[in-house]
C-alpha cells in the first residue's frame, strides 16, 4: 500500500477536503498557495493514463466538484488543474486557486502553515464541497 491509499484508509492523517467511495482529496502538505488540494483514485494505478475511461472520466468530474468547492472557499480568477509528480507512485491531480499563473509555479518556496490553519482550509473546502 503507497502513501497515498494509506492517507486514504485513514492510516495516515490528513486534511480532507472532500470524498466518496472511489476517490479522495486532501491538502497538500507542501502547499504553493493556500488551497492547494490533491484529488486521488483510491484504487492504487501509479499513472493518471492507466485508468479506465470510465474511471478517469469519474475521476475529473469528483476534481471538478471539488475546483468548485475550492473556487468558493478560496475566491480566485481560476483553479489551476495539474497533473505531475513522480515521488508518489499513485495518480493525483493538483487543485490550485490561482490569481495569476504565478501561483502555479512548483519551483518558489512552499508555504509552511500551522496545523490549525491546515484544518480551517480543509473545513472551509469539505463545507463547500458538501453543499
Amino acid at each position: 500500500m503507497d502513501i497515498f491509499s494509506m492517507i486514504a484508509a485513514g492510516e495516515i492523517p490528513s486534511y480532507k477536503c472532500a470524498e466518496n467511495e472511489q476517490f479522495y482529496a486532501f491538502l497538500d502538505i507542501n502547499p504553493v498557495v493556500k488551497g492547494h488540494t490533491l484529488v486521488i483514485p483510491r484504487r492504487e494505478v501509479d499513472y493518471i493514463f492507466d485508468m479506465e475511461d470510465d474511471e478517469i472520466a469519474e475521476f475529473q468530474k469528483f476534481a471538478k466538484k471539488v475546483a468548485i468547492a475550492i473556487k468558493s472557499a478560496f475566491p480566485c480568477v481560476k483553479v489551476a488543474e495539474v497533473v505531475l509528480g513522480l515521488e508518489v507512485p499513485h495518480a493525483h491531480i493538483h487543485l490550485i486557486p490561482m490569481q495569476s499563473e504565478a501561483d502555479v509555479d512548483f519551483r518558489k518556496p512552499k508555504l509552511q502553515l500551522e496545523a490549525d490553519e491546515m484544518k480551517a482550509i480543509a473545513d472551509k473546502i469539505y463545507a463547500e464541497f458538501s453543499k
